[in-house]
């Protein structure tokens, strides 16, 4: 029985990549006992990413439904390297690594390539949110940085896949209701099975919340399907069926001054124009269908529709958008012995492109649905194509060099088709990411890595008109690249299970607010050079552990994050705005034989500049919650109490950067208030 108090186990986060001596005896995945295919499938995505020579994220979504699962936040809690905060609804700011610095909460996120079981949900046009139910998902792995390159990713922030329940690894029929603070309540009911060559999984689900600003409330409803057929061992395939709608009342972006005295205040114009945005309904249907080949290889081919209209009621305007999407994938994967060494290859493809139909009209309009004249009519054209090969040799045991070499064409139009004088813009680009890394397993619980690589990462087609100061004249934009150095190291030790990344990149045309011409409203454009650094770790430690009486465990992740300029001709080498410089996450948990836990929880956060000049900032703070539930031994009930920011403390959940804001302007997004939420679910075995 050993005992680590909780500030040692922080303390000696660092000192575990360089103590061998203090790792626990050898565990060997085909030694471990796995009691179900969901086990199974998780130990396995675990075994998959420790073979990537970079820093990565692993999460169970078993673990997220023991307390409040309302948005993508909750799945990605206690991340190390990820920055994940909600406005208050489905909309949340995600960054990896800093990518998608510029955007605000509720906007298409960039910068990190989004998947569904591998396929692609993200396209040239970015990544909607309103079909990341979180309750659909059995995990969710996250490739930072150049380590989603076998997946396709190019992107400065990497690759997030999102994998659906199927029915391996669901219940045949599970209910779960959540209720809340302010109106929030979460529902759903699903089933899947396992019949023969078959397997089934369907789920329905609907949410509703009262919001904690003045007129923030919403509301969503969806389901989701899939069907498996596994036609002999080497030939299975799945379609999969995604649909959700959303609607969210915008209760928009405040100044400090009010988050400080009256955080629940929403902005008053956005009040008074009873501003909104109403998703009527967005569809991902998909197939994945993968074939054995007999020299221990496979290729798997995939194919995607998405449809994702909006209707965009925000200020003095209406914008009806119309996206859709059609993706294709197809890899390949083989191992061999080349001279004597394992070698593993993977060569891969996949595009996607916004069907003919893309575009949007925008109205005028002063409130509510009073909707006036058109004022523009816009379309928007891209494609993002991707071929990429990559290698792993084994040149000694255990020793495994990387390398790899991706090729990228993007096309981007758009065109303003109303007024009759308006512009149009086509770019066609071609660039490359290369990507060289070496990983060396010193013994079964110590690893380190290192790679070098290159991301691209083109602007979206909407941004060549929204970034333009003639609203009728779409402008060209390039790609933002960046060259970045990764070193880390995880294991398993006496302390826990731990992992240690640092990051260098060099960026270049970084999609930032700049100012085209002087003394007006600043655009986002291709920024001058910038510096993308930081340091990432996570540490799971079981502190005490005695057989009859239960574990106390401790978890934390941790997350440095230096952004800023080199030498700016107006900014120097200011701090980026948008993302805090220390995040810290950790939470103190107790399990008893029987099934109870009980814990309590903490998220830091430093202090976050809200413009370029580094004008004025968001205040650091401390937030702390607890935690209680039972799950029966028979794996059938669940139920839990979650208790969130038991201080009521107020603060900035999100800002949205400004160019140089000298003054408290509306740039901030408070974080939700003293709240409590419970939660049940039972399922029939």
């Amino acid at each position: 029985m050993r005992r680590v108090s909780p500030s040692r186990a922080l303390g000696l986060l660092i000192s575990a990549a360089s103590c061998p001596a203090l790792a626990s005896a050898p565990v060997e995945l085909d030694q471990v006992l796995i009691e179900d295919q969901q086990q199974g499938e998780l130990e396995a995505a675990a075994a998959r990413l420790r073979q990537t020579p970079g820093a990565s994220n692993l999460v169970d979504l078993q673990r997220v439904e023991q307390g409040r699962v309302a948005t993508n936040q909750d799945v990605l809690a206690y991340q190390p390297g990820v920055f994940a905060q909600s406005a208050g609804n489905d909309g949340i700011k995600l960054s990896i690594r800093g990518s998608g610095i510029n955007r605000a909460p509720s906007a298409h996120g960039s910068g990190v390539y989004t998947m569904f079981d591998g396929l692609p949900l993200t396209g040239p046009g970015g990544t909607p949110y309103e079909l990341l139910e979180p309750l659909w998902l059995s995990r969710a792995e996250v490739l930072r940085g150049a380590n989603g390159f076998d997946r396709g990713a190019l992107a400065l922030g990497g690759a997030v896949n999102y994998v659906t329940r199927t029915g391996y690894d669901a219940e045949r029929l599970q209910l779960r209701y959540e209720v809340g603070s302010r109106g929030y309540a979460h529902r759903q009911i699903s089933s899947g099975q396992v019949l023969g060559k078959l397997d089934y999984y369907v789920a329905l689900t609907d949410s509703e919340y009262d919001g904690y600003q003045e007129h923030s409330s919403g509301s969503a409803k969806g389901f989701a399907a899939n069907v498996g057929y596994r036609f002999n061992p080497n030939l299975e395939t799945r379609f999969y069926l995604r649909y959700r709608e959303t609607e969210n009342e915008l209760a928009g972006r405040v100044t400090k001054d009010q988050i400080k005295h009256d955080p629940r205040a929403a902005n008053a114009g956005y009040v008074t124009r009873d501003d909104s945005r109403p998703q009527p309904g967005s569809t991902w249907v998909a197939n994945k269908t993968t074939f054995y080949l007999e020299d221990d290889a496979k290729v798997e081919a995939g194919l995607v529709y998405h449809d994702f209209p909006m209707d965009l009621r925000e200020g003095a305007m209406r914008l009806k958008v119309a996206y859709a999407d059609v993706s294709g994938t197809l890899n390949y994967q083989r191992r061999d012995t080349v001279f004597g060494h394992e070698s593993k290859t993977t060569v891969g493809w996949r595009t996607t492109k916004h069907l003919p139909n893309s575009g949007a009209s925008q109205f005028a309009r002063s409130g509510g649905e009073n909707f006036g004249a058109r004022s523009r009519d816009f379309s928007y054209q891209g494609s993002d194509t991707v071929l990429h090969v990559g290698n792993d040799l084994e040149l000694i045991p255990d020793l495994w060099l990387t390398t790899g070499l991706a090729m990228i064409y993007t096309r981007r139009e758009s065109a303003v088709t109303f007024p009759a004088d308006g512009g149009k813009v086509s770019q066609h680009d071609w660039d490359y990411a290369p990507r060289l890394g070496l990983r060396y397993d010193i013994n079964p619980d110590l690893q380190v890595y290192g790679n070098l690589s290159r991301s691209v990462e083109p602007p979206h087609p909407w941004s060549l008109i929204w970034s333009s100061t003639v609203a009728t004249q779409p402008i060209e934009m390039q790609n933002q690249t960046a060259t970045t150095l990764e070193l880390g190291a995880r294991g398993d030790s006496a302390l826990g299970h731990w992992d240690l990344a640092w990051y260098y990149s060099q960026v270049r045309h970084e999609l930032l607010a700049v100012e085209l011409v002087p003394g007006q409203p600043s655009k986002e454009f291709n920024a001058s050079a910038t510096v993308h650094q930081g340091v990432e770790a996570g540490l799971d430690s079981t502190l005490w552990e005695r057989p009859g009486s239960g574990k106390l465990s401790l978890r934390q992740a941790y997350t440095f994050s230096d952004f800023h300029y080199r030498d700016d001709d107006r900014f120097g080498d200011n701090r980026l705005p948008g993302i805090p410089l220390h995040y810290y996450q950790a939470e103190l948990r107790y399990d008893w034989p029987s099934g109870f836990y009980a814990g309590v929880n903490t998220q830091m956060a430093s202090k976050v500049q809200a413009d370029y000049a580094n004008s004025y900032h968001a205040d650091a703070y401390a937030l702390l919650g607890a935690r209680l539930g039972w799950n029966s031994p028979q794996q059938d009930w669940q139920t839990w109490l979650d208790l969130r920011n038991l201080t009521d403390k107020r603060y900035a959940a999100t800002v949205t950067p400004g160019y140089d804001s000298t003054t408290d302007k509306n740039r901030f997004t408070p974080g939700e208030g003293i709240a409590a939420y419970f939660g049940v679910s039972y399922s029939f075995k």
